[in-house]
């Protein structure tokens, strides 16, 4: 699973600590750098690396749109601030979504998930791990022991052979993070395939004993990936 780097820059030191906490809260964010001075958030790109910056359009220093022409497209944007006449500006320098001032954590978790599918995923399939964030703790997660994913409202529950991870992440995020022995099969459910002991029309049995339903919307693609 690629760790995807961020940035947060604003003026404003509230907003600096919340959206911090915000990527905090995101199991494959990882909080990089965070400044009120763009000019200092230069600097530091300058010498480090970086994917993804939560980037306020409005600062006396050096506004966003600025900011952008300056960097270019050595990172992706997900622009803040508190005017919405600044959307359609930002949207032509191509980047990944805007954030209205107040951002509540809900509408955050949604460009999240937005900037998720822009990375590649591709990049670390040889690791047979990954890192998801668990009452408030990183845990490394071998792939081999997961028996399947439920999405819980907000949440997803990890199972694996001894144990059971809540996470804050949707079915999505996570589908694109594990390897290809995994198969999305119901709206609400990820199956490790090399754990079923069988399978009907309408249900997959795994060997731990758990039975998962085969939803209408994915019953087609998932025989077909059974039979690869």
């Amino acid at each position: 699973m690629k760790r995807i780097k961020c940035i947060v820059v604003d003026d404003e030191p509230l907003a600096v600590s919340l959206l911090g906490s915000y990527v905090e809260k995101i199991p494959c964010f990882e909080l990089v750098f965070s400044t009120e001075n763009p000019i200092e958030a230069l600097e530091y790109i300058q010498k480090n690396d970086a994917d993804l910056i939560f980037l306020d359009i409005q600062m006396p220093e050096l506004s966003g749109i600025n900011f952008m022409k300056i960097v270019g497209d050595k990172l992706k944007y997900i622009l803040t601030t508190a005017y919405s006449e600044y959307a359609l500006e930002g949207y032509e320098h191509n980047v990944i979504d805007y954030l209205l001032k107040p951002i509540s954590f809900g509408r955050f978790e949604k460009s999240a998930l937005k900037a998720q599918e822009r990375f590649p995923t591709n990049e670390d399939s040889t690791n047979s791990y990954f890192f998801v964030k668990s009452s408030g703790q990183q845990h490394k997660i071998n792939f081999d022991e997961i028996l399947f994913v439920e999405s819980i409202k907000d949440y997803v529950n990890i199972k694996t052979e001894n144990q059971e991870y809540i996470v804050l992440d949707t079915l999505k995020s996570l589908e694109n993070q594990l390897p290809e022995n995994f198969a999305r099969v119901h709206k609400s459910f990820i199956l490790n395939l090399d754990k079923i002991e069988k399978i009907d029309v309408r249900n997959v049995f795994l060997n731990s004993g758990k039975e998962i339903p085969i939803g209408e919307t994915y019953k087609s693609e998932f025989f077909l990936k059974i039979k690869k």
